[in-house]
């Protein structure tokens, strides 16, 4: 090691889904909806001027935290907006866990938690999950200096009644909870209606899964105005101009447009019900999955090799190669058409092996 190196900051950093770049793929491995985003985004797109371009956006994105309000029935001093939920995430890491006791979230679960902790130096501990992937509540009942799981849970795809998300924050009045949303809108009920009931709450929800709109990095924040005001805070002591124009106005006009987004919500959910049929008659195994995506192995055929066969045919699904979960597969509801031709090579990989 160089003598310059000993005071650099060194972590294992993320690993995102693979991003191919090929033609006639098949691409369900990184959890994006498989349906364009609202027809008014594209409108909203063409009516943009290039005085909107050239001049900075506006700090404090309130176009975009008036739009959510109104949806959400919410006072806006309860939003908070960013790059993508991640980078929301991120900043909710460094403004909320600064205790010197450990913060808790699930042994498989999101693989940046994980990542965060360690580059901002934030001790943590992950309780595992039972045998059937949940979220042993009673686990996350005792000191800490902080929680955060996502509900669905990812990978597992697993959603946890609201009941049980709020016993989890009643008995953790001390510290913030954060339940990180990204798939609820394929699941149950939203923590968000708990916001008014508990001040050390914080739910976070992204565009990239519901809205179909992963490309343009927008994700945002439910909480009470003072943690609002917190992650503000945060956030202007190093860029104040976090969210581009473009992202603003077109994502003012995804929520905008309720009824598409709804509708797009009941066809992924169809699409993975019916799945979860098909692959079950395969000769699969998954838990009942709340999210965008299933997470699914199979009895005989080892998920790796599964995965190298698929990836052959330029059909991409995600593998993890870690404990507890490397026989899996989490494979994303794409539209029916995509995932028709997923089950007919799977059918017949699976049927030449038996």
């Amino acid at each position: 090691m160089k003598k310059w190196e000993e005071n650099i900051r060194k972590v294992v950093p993320y690993t995102p889904g693979e991003q191919p770049n090929v033609s006639n793929m098949i691409k369900l491995n990184t959890n994006e909806n498989p349906y364009p985003p609202s027809p008014c985004v594209r409108q909203a797109l063409e009516k943009m001027s290039e005085e909107q371009f050239r001049l900075y956006p506006d700090p404090a994105s309130s176009v975009l935290v008036n739009a959510l309000a109104e949806c959400y029935h919410r006072p806006e001093e309860q939003f908070f907006v960013g790059v993508g939920s991640d980078d929301v995430l991120a900043m909710a890491f460094q403004t909320f866990f600064n205790s010197d006791k450990p913060i808790l979230f699930p042994d498989i679960t999101y693989s940046f938690y994980p990542v965060w902790a360690d580059l901002f130096r934030i001790p943590y501990k992950c309780p595992l999950l039972d045998s059937e992937f949940r979220i042993v509540k009673e686990d996350y009942l005792k000191e800490n200096g902080g929680i955060i799981f996502p509900n669905p849970n990812a990978p597992t795809g697993l959603y946890m009644e609201l009941s049980e998300v709020e016993e989890i924050i009643r008995n953790n009045p001390n510290v913030i909870v954060i339940v990180d949303e990204a798939y609820v809108d394929f699941a149950g009920r939203s923590a968000m209606e708990l916001v008014d009931w508990y001040e050390n709450l914080l739910v976070i929800q992204t565009f990239s899964k519901s809205r179909s709109m992963a490309g343009m990095r927008i994700g945002f924040a439910v909480g009470n105005p003072v943690l609002i005001k917190y992650l503000n805070d945060v956030k202007y002591s190093f860029n104040s101009y976090t969210m581009s124009q473009a992202a603003l106005i077109l994502g003012t006009a995804a929520v905008k447009d309720k009824d598409y987004f709804k509708d797009t919500c009941r066809k992924i959910v169809a699409t993975r019900e019916r799945v979860k049929k098909e692959l079950a008659a395969l000769g699969f195994h998954f838990p009942d999955s709340g999210a965008n995506f299933i997470f699914a192995a199979h009895e005989t055929c080892p998920a790796e090799e599964l995965f190298e066969a698929l990836k052959k045919q330029q059909i991409y699904v995600r593998y993890f190669d870690a404990p507890r979960i490397c026989d899996y597969l989490r494979i994303t509801v794409g539209t029916d058409e995509q995932m028709d031709a997923l089950l007919t090579f799977l059918r017949e990989y699976i049927g030449e092996k038996g």
